[in-house]
């Protein structure tokens, strides 16, 4: 079967072609460009359709189980949902550490829900190299919502606004001030700030102080595992894609070009180590592991 078939079956709602072509689509497989080429890509056109959602935020901060929560409520409102979840990977496989049913226990068996996690493979920003192209597979085979949640490795998050229409950062009140939020680069990408874990203390000051350092920032306190503050999450995000449809459009047609861009180098980048490892003899590789040969011949 050819990548250009298997894209026509996910399109005609295949799951096991659509689970398929995301695993050409992160090996590389030969045509898979076409195969991409040939799916209708609406996000195109402008922010909202489908709504592309990225929740970045660091380690123990409970994404996972926001995430969980976002997809009921979408799935209640008759949505259907694809999630890409970035996990760190396993640095002997390259493969995700983390399973997708494992994280996502809730809502296992719903066909109006789809899960694929992707290993980092160790790129900045906790995005595989393969998100973007994920993305338009999704998109093009008629999904109406994307999540993206991302590995949760600090600054370099910032590469997850580039690819979303919405960036949500997830902090909670064991994560810091809004001092710490700032030097990470959270707040300068995020449009909507999450306090989740609310019911801990120390969520009413961490939401206080943040309020004071971005007051035109939505700032949400909530908690997944009580089931408070979702809706108002949920409004924080469709206000945002409003302003993103609206007064933000400069804004966010900037950062997909930024986005753009960075996919194109991220792919040169791939290809160019790929033809540099294939090309290493059996002794350069020696002196390169041994720390013989550090750089490149001129």
């Amino acid at each position: 079967m050819t990548a250009l078939e298997l894209a026509a079956l996910a399109r005609d709602g295949d799951r096991r072609a659509l689970a398929r072509l995301l695993s050409w689509v992160e090996a590389g497989v030969d045509g898979i460009d076409e195969a991409l080429a040939s799916l209708p890509v609406r996000r195109e056109h402008g922010p909202g359709a489908p709504v592309v959602v990225g929740l970045t935020g660091p380690p123990g901060s409970g994404k996972s189980t926001l995430v969980d929560a976002l997809v009921a409520l979408a799935r209640r409102r008759g949505e259907r949902v694809a999630v890409i979840a970035v996990d760190p990977s396993s640095p002997r496989t390259g493969g995700a550490l983390l399973g997708d049913r494992v994280r996502m226990a809730a809502v296992a068996g719903d066909d109006g829900v789809f899960v694929r996690s992707l290993g980092s493979r160790g790129h900045l920003g906790g995005l595989a190299l393969a998100v973007a192209d994920a993305i338009d597979v999704f998109d093009g085979t008629g999904w109406d919502r994307i999540l993206i949640e991302t590995v949760g490795v600090g600054q370099s998050e910032v590469a997850v606004a580039e690819l979303a229409d919405v960036t949500v950062a997830v902090l909670t009140p064991e994560s810091g001030d809004a001092v710490q939020a700032q030097k990470a680069g959270l707040l300068e990408i995020a449009d909507v700030v999450v306090v989740h874990k609310a019911d801990r203390p120390g969520a009413d000051a961490l939401v206080r102080a943040l309020q004071a350092a971005e007051p035109a920032r939505a700032v949400v306190p909530a908690s997944a595992l009580n089931g408070t503050g979702l809706d108002e999450v949920e409004t924080a995000i469709h206000q945002a894609i409003a302003h993103a449809r609206g007064a933000g459009r400069a804004a966010w047609n900037e950062r997909r070009g930024d986005g753009r861009e960075r996919r194109v180098l991220d792919r040169v980048a791939e290809r160019a180590r790929g033809a540099v490892v294939a090309g290493w003899t059996v002794a350069e590789r020696a002196a390169v592991r041994a720390g013989r040969r550090r750089v490149l011949p001129p």
